[in-house]
């Protein structure tokens, strides 16, 4: 090879070199724009929220720990007291420290403790939407999955229906039921399966989307009907992604109703909300503690149940070849 031959090679080389060179040079003008933009944009927004604010974010940030100062318990003892409803050294006649009055007794001299038992009643709540709403998100998944459902009408109606009850959050519908049917476990219980089952439906007819069509379409074959194509055909192969998806859901949900009690919702979600706005320290780090261990063993239970459910071998780590 002459070196006339190696010439055209290397200034192609070159020429590369130096088109690769612009096209970062360029890429990373228009990154340090944009961020340029973003920073202007975020700074303008911040100052114009602060200008509109009454109290000007910006002078009342020095005093953004006052309040937690003022939930800080002047004996750390009284937390483990208003936990488990132990009559306090401090109690004067005030509500701050009349743990032992919240007692609810069951038989005899046995109770429980008043923040655990709301803490069922807040746990109660998701499970109970939860499951309504996962019986009602399976079949309307399959109505909306394109691959299972003919029906483009069918299948556009379920869509939007299932995009109407996610859309608003639940303490929006659970305000609206509470003024239908007065405050209580009920509204909330409405509230979160609605929401649930447009949140879930979602899920589900994307799953059911992806399923291998090959023993449906062997069904359909000899005869079977929809019913029995989705139950025989579809569910077995969606199942373990709905109940995972099911139980992701329950952890949200416990949250969900605790905030919904913040409104009238019933469970620990009321008491939370009086003892903050009232400035009881002990009670309130003994709830925000109980609901923590609370979604705590919640998430490990349900990582529990789901490999149970799906089985030890879809969590071990894939080995190369």
């Amino acid at each position: 090879m002459t070196i006339a031959d190696t010439q055209p090679h290397m200034q192609s080389t070159k020429e590369i070199g130096t088109a690769w060179d612009r096209m970062v040079a360029k890429r990373r003008f228009y990154t340090i724009l944009g961020l340029v933009i973003l920073i202007a944009a975020f700074v303008s927004s911040v100052r114009f929220a602060d200008e509109s604010n009454a109290g000007h974010f910006f002078d009342r940030l020095p005093h953004l720990f006052d309040f937690l100062s003022w939930l800080i318990p002047r004996d750390w003892h009284d937390v483990w007291r208003a936990l488990f409803d132990i009559a306090s050294v401090n109690d004067k006649g005030g509500e701050e420290f009349n743990f032992d009055r919240g007692r609810v007794y069951v038989w005899g001299a046995f109770y429980i403790p008043e923040y655990f038992e709301l803490m069922i009643v807040t746990i109660n709540v998701a499970l109970i939407s939860t499951i309504v709403a996962f019986v009602f998100a399976v079949p309307l998944s399959f109505f909306a999955a394109r691959n299972l459902t003919n029906s483009w009408p069918l299948r556009i109606f379920t869509k939007r229906l299932m995009e109407f009850l996610r859309a608003f959050p639940e303490i929006v519908i659970a305000g609206l039921f509470s003024a239908i049917l007065s405050i209580g476990p009920v509204a909330a219980i409405i509230a979160i399966t609605l929401h649930t089952i447009g949140a879930l439906g979602k899920l589900f007819y994307e799953v059911a989307e992806n399923i291998d069509m090959k023993p449906h379409e062997g069904m359909k074959a000899v005869g079977a009907n929809w019913w029995e194509r989705v139950r025989f055909a579809a569910l077995p192969q969606v199942l373990p992604n709905f109940t995972s998806y099911a139980l992701l859901r329950l952890e949200i949900n416990v949250r969900a109703s605790t905030i919904i009690g913040a409104v009238g919702g019933g469970g620990i979600g009321e008491e939370l909300k009086l003892s903050i706005s009232r400035g009881f320290g002990a009670k309130t780090v003994a709830l925000v503690l109980l609901l923590f261990v609370t979604i705590v063993a919640v998430d490990q239970f349900s990582a529990w149940l789901r490999r149970r459910l799906v089985g030890e071998h879809a969590f071990l780590p894939l080995r190369p070849p």
